[in-house]
């Protein structure tokens, strides 16, 4: 009786478990229970391959449809080139628009400037638009570094053969995670790692990146911590691990964090940032214009029942302290991305941020 009990009890642990498993699928993927549950069991309940698994399925559907797209409205001339000649399938939307391609003054030469956004990649809907109009905006404002939250593989593909005039750096292969972008003439990528979050539940980490921005040395960190209101103790902690690489960070290095914090004003409180750490938005004086990144009030992309007005996204700057090294200073900060496109729907359900620093 005792084995049959057991038995019976594993049982029930292994189908509580596969439960947790489908309903925290169906939540990332934004998709149903039935199909999460197809997915886990073809990829034998392993998350993140299940997770790829989909993906990879959907993004194919979704681009096919674009380079469908593309190739209809190519001369047959352009498509027997590209055919014998791959390479010339990478056109790049983030060359210089001819009004940006001016010299820019020394000064404006001198300023780095950044864009950090989540992208929403788990959106299957409209997503080649989408990426589109993240390229447009790469082209308008012409970033030297973007931060970007919410990659999936199939995203990642379109940006190298859409954004050839910059570099990127994966935060990871499997199921969403972030990434780095690098003008290359304006930024040369020395090393970078990937940093885990032992405890995390969402596949999160912490992308660092070390550069060179034109002799001066930069730590570059992006992230997307944990979400959900309920995972408010797991966020801290990562934000903690954030803090004391940037506090650890060599006094001759400027250190850059941008992501999607998903952070409450009191966990910042409660966490408290480093005496030499300053929020970029409280630094520029809290312009209520560039408060709210998720705002459910003025961005549609998302269907909810209920007003969600949140900075989830944020940016973290902590100035190199040695002498005779140029100091950056945050000169400005707006958002992006408030525009919609013409399939009627916005680049991200979050806005993004864009700022630029000065040498001060």
């Amino acid at each position: 009786m005792a084995s049959t009990s057991n038995s019976e009890t594993a049982s029930t642990a292994i189908e509580e478990n596969r439960i947790r498993l489908c309903e925290e699928f169906a939540k990332i993927a934004e998709t149903d229970v039935a199909v999460a549950q197809c997915y886990l069991a073809m990829n034998e309940w392993e998350m993140e391959r299940a997770l790829n698994s989909f993906f990879e399925a959907e993004m194919e559907k979704v681009f096919e449809v674009e380079n469908q797209a593309e190739n209809e409205a190519c001369p047959k001339t352009k498509r027997q080139r590209s055919e014998e000649n791959p390479t010339t399938d990478c056109i790049d939307l983030t060359e210089n628009s001819p009004t940006s391609s001016d010299k820019p003054s020394e000064d404006d030469d001198k300023k780095l400037s950044l864009i950090t956004w989540n992208v929403d990649g788990l959106d299957t809907d409209n997503l080649a638009d989408r990426a589109r109009g993240l390229c447009s905006f790469i082209v308008l404002y012409t970033p030297d570094v973007v931060f970007l939250q919410e990659l999936i593989p199939a995203y990642v593909q379109y940006l190298k053969k859409r954004a050839v005039s910059y570099l990127i750096i994966e935060g990871g292969d499997e199921g969403y995670f972030t990434g780095m972008m690098l003008k290359k003439t304006r930024v040369k990528l020395l090393e970078s790692e990937i940093v885990t979050y032992p405890t995390t539940q969402m596949m999160r980490n912490l992308l660092v990146a070390q550069v060179d921005f034109r002799g001066q040395k930069l730590c570059l960190m992006t992230s997307h911590l944990e979400s959900c209101k309920g995972h408010a103790e797991e966020r801290m902690k990562q934000l903690r691990v954030v803090m004391q690489r940037m506090r650890d960070a060599a006094e001759d290095v400027t250190v850059l964090f941008g992501g999607d914090t998903n952070l409450r004003d009191p966990e910042v409180t409660k966490v408290g940032l480093p005496p030499n750490v300053c929020d970029v938005w409280e630094q520029l004086g809290k312009q209520e214009h560039c408060r709210y990144t998720w705002d459910t009030k003025a961005n549609s992309n998302k269907t909810v029942p209920y007003v969600s007005r949140c900075r989830f996204d944020r940016v973290y700057f902590r100035p190199a302290t040695t002498d005779g090294v140029p100091r950056l200073a945050p000169d400005h900060m707006a958002l992006v991305g408030l525009e919609k496109l013409d399939c009627g729907r916005y680049t991200s359900d979050h806005w993004g941020i864009y700022c630029s620093f000065s040498v001060g």
